[in-house]
């Protein structure tokens, strides 16, 4: 597999990996195995939440997104 990066990203990535003493391929694998996992499964609270709405439990109604994040009391 080859990868485009921009040179300043690769010399930042090269320079952490170094620093923890890893390997950057064992970094990237790590991170493909992250990606697929979190693409296949949903979380707890991601499947708690389709649960909830499917039953139309904590499902809101909002005219806009500022009303919606009120409602939310974020």
């Amino acid at each position: 597999m080859s990868i485009k990066m921009e040179q300043e990203l690769r010399d930042q990535f090269m320079a952490v990996a170094a620093a923890r003493h890893r390997p950057a391929a064992q970094i990237i694998r790590d991170l493909m195995r992250l990606y697929i996992a979190n693409s296949e499964t949903p979380n707890a609270l991601t499947a708690e939440t389709i649960r909830k709405g499917r039953k139309g439990e904590d499902v809101f109604q909002a005219s806009s997104a500022s009303d919606l994040f009120k409602q939310l009391d974020i």
